[in-house]
């Protein structure tokens, strides 16, 4: 495969948005692509990879690659010289992002962070987003970590794991977040109390308006503007 294009004498950072699919392609400097959200995946020399928010994947120099992002992904790119970093393709756990990083998109500090990290086993892909779309069909149903390690072909414990790696919360955690957020739309549209409580999976008006104020320091009244 041609390699056109100059070869770099300077790290670079850069913010990217990936939305369908991307022809393989392969330049003459590494590329470490640092998820930030969504599910970016990857063909690598013919293997499949994928980032995600708990992920990186360092592409080095010549290594074809090609992109199929779902539903929007946002990654963040580091574009490396060559000899900067390995000549293997790496899986990383996504390194902490050093403060205001996505507003400096400081290339060397962000390569040095890459440095401290460990190399980590290919994840099984986890779509977050289709997760979503499921539980926002149906808030009011029971969701257990079981069923929703269906949605992902994955055994409960694997999935549980998978889900606090990707989202730093445990499935009920999330679960009631969304439920909650869910729930304070409808009341700022005027839904009432008991209306919103069973759209989102609460068993009553008085079991939301307890969950509010304990996980938002709301009230009903508050969140439809009384």
């Amino acid at each position: 495969m041609d390699l056109p294009q100059p070869a770099l004498t300077a790290a670079t950072a850069s913010l990217r948005h990936y939305r369908g699919e991307y022809a393989a392609h392969a330049h003459p400097h590494a590329q470490l692509l640092i998820g930030l959200s969504g599910l970016l995946e990857l063909e690598l020399d013919g293997r499949a990879a994928c980032v995600d928010a708990s992920s990186a994947v360092l592409i080095p120099p010549g290594v074809a690659h090609a992109y199929l992002a779902q539903r929007p992904a946002r990654v963040l790119v580091v574009d490396a010289p060559a000899g900067r970093v390995s000549a293997q393709v790496r899986h990383l756990v996504r390194p902490p992002l050093p403060p205001q990083a996505l507003e400096t998109l400081d290339a060397d500090r962000l390569l040095a962070a890459l440095a401290l990290q460990g190399r980590r086993l290919p994840r099984r892909r986890l779509d977050l987003a289709a997760i979503d779309e499921a539980l926002d069909a149906a808030l009011h149903q029971r969701w257990s970590t079981a069923r929703l390690a269906q949605l992902a072909h994955m055994s409960a414990q694997h999935f549980h794991a998978r889900f606090v790696e990707l989202t730093g919360l445990a499935p009920a955690a999330y679960l009631r977040q969304r439920r909650l957020d869910a729930a304070s739309r409808l009341l700022q549209r005027g839904s009432t109390l008991q209306a919103a409580a069973l759209r989102t999976g609460y068993g009553s008006a008085s079991a939301l308006a307890y969950a509010l104020k304990r996980d938002r320091g709301l009230g009903a009244r508050a969140l439809r503007g009384d």
